[in-house]
């Protein structure tokens, strides 16, 4: 049998939040951070409890659209990131540190403080028809994901698909959010061209646990549901075990796989946890 690990709840920990505080960054030369770094630190030296945060998203417009990688370890050389910061709020987020390039926290302002770029679309079009681009596969959410909540209002995900689909140009997707199949009219026709490959990870099959790990995803049955959609509708679907956290979420291993394989997915990959930087802190 299997045993059950007992998660102790941080005292700061604000409810729907993956951060409790953080630890100190002094990346990219910024000075050394207290705790995460933000105004909400300090309200515990205040009277009565902590100001409710808001998520706030800042519109940025970048010149160039498609990031290239010559990384051997990597199958794929090119992605999209439609969003910086993720409210997901994945308290093991590899993508984390990338928020000290903004002298931001990896820890609340990771998940509260994001950036859209709502000009996306209209720049992968102006690059695929450049007489010198080579089409691959573009791979979205291979850093912040590209459905999490904010997609709702930005569509930005979907603007970029239909310059992918009117383009026939090929596109992977990794997501822990039930809410691609509101583009599976896309989807589903990308898929009759071979354009388009979805993985969705799914950590656990835990609700409690994956509220505490992954405060704002989609829980694990919509994402199960959403998988279980994506190949009737004849999309090439994986499913990504991602992050196996040992003593925590290794013991889902088996019965995911067995879940997943019911509902007609074919292929199923996993990677195991990595703390780098200022995440192993967040995470402890």
């Amino acid at each position: 049998m299997f045993s059950c690990v007992r998660i102790a709840k941080h005292p700061d920990f604000e409810k729907g939040r993956g951060a409790a505080s953080g630890e100190a960054s002094t990346r990219f030369g910024l000075p050394t951070r207290e705790a995460d770094g933000d105004w909400r630190d300090h309200m515990a030296t205040l009277d009565g409890p902590p100001v409710k945060l808001r998520t706030t998203v800042t519109e940025e417009r970048p010149k160039s659209i498609l990031s290239f990688n010559q990384s051997p370890d990597i199958p794929f050389d090119r992605s999209i990131t439609a969003y910086r910061g993720c409210e997901h709020g994945c308290v093991y987020c590899f993508a984390r540190p990338t928020h000290a390039c903004h002298d931001l926290s990896p820890g609340l302002d990771f998940e509260t403080k994001l950036f859209a770029k709502p000009n996306a679309a209209e720049l992968l079009r102006e690059t695929l028809n450049k007489p010198k681009y080579t089409p691959r596969a573009i791979a979205l959410g291979t850093n912040t994901d590209p459905y999490q909540p904010i997609e709702r209002d930005y569509r930005i995900t979907r603007a970029v698909l239909e310059v992918c689909l009117e383009a026939r140009h090929p596109v992977t997707i990794t997501t822990k959010s039930d809410r691609v199949v509101q583009d599976a009219d896309l989807l589903e026709e990308m898929a009759r061209q071979n354009l388009v490959a979805v993985a969705i990870s799914v950590t656990t099959l835990d609700p409690v646990l994956s509220s505490k790990l992954e405060p704002r995803c989609a829980a694990p049955q919509k994402r199960l549901a959403a998988l279980a959609k994506l190949v009737e509708l004849g999309v090439p679907t994986h499913c990504s075990i991602s992050p196996i956290i040992p003593a925590i979420t290794d013991q889902f291993m088996e019965e995911i796989v067995a879940r997943v394989a019911e509902i007609g997915v074919p292929s199923v990959v996993w990677i195991p946890l990595r703390l780098h930087h200022v995440v192993a802190p967040l995470f402890r």
